[in-house]
């Protein structure tokens, strides 16, 4: 019963957007094969959404999932984006604080939105790019398995394998995934600086780089020290792990990778653009039903 309750809702929810999207949009656009194809997209969905299927239940459980956290993020979120009109009385811990919930909680929320429409409109599933970053255990673990999925996807055939090969034949199989394990890591950084300047406009300093080089240090290191005895035979806490591992996350980046987006203050910039963007959203449905 719970599962029909939020089958109507979401339906209703789906088919109001859609509703707004042919009037607000397509309607602006110039009659003929540009509108048409504009629409098309809303038909398929449309025809999807009238008749209980196997698509509808999917789109359930993404909207209940992960553990139905999605709702409590876009609160959290929305809390955040008031949070910078207090910006001038918090503190670096706090300040450190509201940006990694920025980040993590507008990447987070944008990817889902655009799953779900893609999901939608073509009925294809995108991959995941994110795995609840905060329940990682290890930098291993949160740079392979948790944090930006696509970018390890696409570094591994592309680095770290070839790097991995190439140094196993003049060094040891473990001396050379240390290698290839650090390369991939000072590759990202190479790309992030050159990304956060395409962003920012601010002439590279080098932090950004060396905050990712820095944590392919401390990521090889963590192998080198998990393939040693000792520690296989002290097991430590996953509550634990967790917190020294998103602590040092977030540690390394209010030192080395939030200083140059608060210098050109493109956090508090795409904070006013979310708000915006809500308000516009608001007013646009209240001016369609009243």
């Amino acid at each position: 019963m719970d599962g029909e309750v939020i089958g109507f809702v979401i339906v209703w929810i789906l088919a109001v957007i859609s509703v707004s999207y042919c009037y607000y949009i397509s309607s602006r656009i110039k009659a003929g094969v540009l509108r048409l194809i504009s629409v098309v997209p809303v038909c398929g969905s449309s025809a999807s959404l009238a008749c209980p299927s196997r698509l509808n239940k999917t789109l359930i459980l993404k909207i209940k999932s992960p553990n139905g956290l999605f709702p409590i993020k876009v609160a959290i979120f929305a809390v955040v984006l008031h949070m910078y009109d207090y910006k001038q009385y918090m503190s670096p811990v706090i300040l450190l604080v509201l940006y990694v919930l920025h980040v993590y909680l507008e990447l987070d929320i944008a990817l889902m939105l655009v799953k779900l429409f893609v999901f939608i409109t073509l009925g294809c599933d995108l991959e995941p790019q994110a795995d609840e970053p905060y329940l990682a255990t290890s930098l291993q673990d949160f740079w392979g398995r948790r944090w930006n999925l696509m970018v390890p996807a696409i570094l591994r055939p592309a680095i770290y394998i070839p790097v991995r090969q190439f140094c196993r034949g003049l060094m040891s199989s473990d001396w050379a995934t240390f290698l290839a394990v650090l390369a991939t890591f000072v590759a990202s950084g190479v790309a992030h600086e050159v990304f956060f300047f395409a962003l920012t406009f601010e002439m590279p300093t080098g932090e950004v780089a060396c905050f990712f080089v820095l944590h392919g240090v401390c990521t090889t290191v963590e192998v080198a020290m998990k393939r040693t005895e000792f520690v296989r035979r002290w097991r430590v806490s996953p509550t634990v792990s967790r917190l020294l591992t998103v602590g040092f996350v977030v540690v390394t980046s209010g030192w080395l990778l939030f200083p140059t987006l608060a210098r050109s203050d493109m956090l508090e910039k795409l904070a006013n653009e979310a708000l915006l963007s809500i308000d516009f959203v608001k007013r646009t449905f209240y001016s369609f039903w009243w």
